[in-house]
């Protein structure tokens, strides 16, 4: 099968590799389209994921397909269902599984990082983490199902109440959704802070209430003019910079949510301070835990519009371009198109 191998910091080459053997526990999808993530460009920068990545290795863990071949033992799904997968796979018997934190499992198997993953023509996962959706879903939607379910989890530790004010810092795809869900969970005014006119206008359309430049405008004092607190602030930079604004940004008693991934080795300055005075609670979310199936629904109700967000669509030869030209990371998501 044809598939996208990582070798080390940024060598990834496409070519030919063996198929994998299917056991009976397992299923085979045949991909159509595969998400490219923030965590596909630190891998390939040498930065690593969520787990350890150790080359050679297939990325990708965005997927939906259809079922090509299932194990003997495979009952939940058949040959030529329309399927996603949870690319995070727990074992159920450490110390986490066992107390609700499967997210934090000892054992984890990661597809894109840990096993090989979904830029290829076939992907191998256990029957498990297989979800189903419905003909009304199209392929390029349910590959979102994976950063969905990623964000799902944020919002709920944000714990945002009807009638919040919430500061989404970035938009790209992930600020995009995180605004979205946002307004869902009930947020009155939705801030979108982006230095990019054309995200500002999307987010607008998507819902924002409002909208800042923080390149030519001052964050603060748009905010202390337009709301009396801001609830709550997400921060999807993955930005040192940002990440100490977002803690200034915040108002009275607000959740602060660290959503953007920074680089492994960076850290930032915080005064306890500023903490203390202002009561703030300082969170992240790791990954997705007990939210793909969710994912699903909210992707099948259409409670948030996802192709206004996915702006090139790049055939699996050509991938190598996506990691290597910035010009596909200034847009929207890029999704890699694996097969008809």
């Amino acid at each position: 099968m044809k598939a996208a191998v990582y070798y080390g910091k940024q060598d990834l080459r496409v070519e030919e590799v063996p198929e994998k053997e299917l056991k009976d526990n397992e299923v085979m999808i045949k991909v159509k389209y595969c998400g490219v993530c923030g965590t596909d460009i630190h891998i390939f920068n040498g930065d690593g994921g969520s787990f350890a990545v150790t080359p050679p290795l297939i990325p990708g863990h965005e997927f939906s397909g259809v079922v090509a071949k299932a194990g003997a033992g495979v009952t939940s799904v058949k040959v030529g269902d329309r399927v996603s997968g949870d690319p995070n796979d727990m074992c159920g018997e450490c110390y986490y599984c066992k107390n609700a934190m499967q997210h934090f499992c000892t054992n984890n198997i990661g597809l894109g990082t840990t096993v090989d993953g979904g830029f290829a023509e076939y992907v191998v996962i256990r029957e498990k983490q297989v979800h189903k959706f419905s003909d009304e879903l199209s392929f390029i939607e349910a590959a979102m199902a994976e950063p969905i379910s990623c964000c799902l989890h944020g919002i709920d530790l944000c714990n945002i109440k009807s009638g919040d004010t919430v500061l989404v810092m970035g938009g790209g795809p992930i600020g995009m959704i995180m605004m979205q869900l946002a307004k869902n969970a009930g947020a009155s005014k939705v801030i979108l802070s982006e230095p990019v006119e054309e995200k500002r206008e999307l987010a607008v359309k998507l819902g924002a209430t409002k909208t800042i430049n923080p390149i030519e405008e001052d964050v603060q004092a748009v905010l202390a003019d337009y709301c009396a607190n801001v609830d709550v602030v997400i921060e999807c930079v993955g930005n040192i910079h940002t990440q100490e604004d977002a803690i200034k940004f915040a108002g009275k008693g607000a959740t602060v949510m660290y959503f953007g991934l920074a680089a492994p080795d960076e850290s930032l300055p915080l005064k306890p301070d500023d903490v203390f005075k202002k009561e703030l609670k300082i969170t992240s979310s790791f990954i997705n835990p007990y939210t793909f199936e969710r994912a699903i629904q909210v992707l099948e109700s259409k409670a948030i519009d996802l192709e206004s967000l996915i702006t090139n669509i790049v055939p699996l030869d050509d991938i190598v371009d996506v990691f290597t030209k910035p010009e596909y990371r200034r847009t929207g998501k890029v999704m890699i198109q694996v097969s008809e």
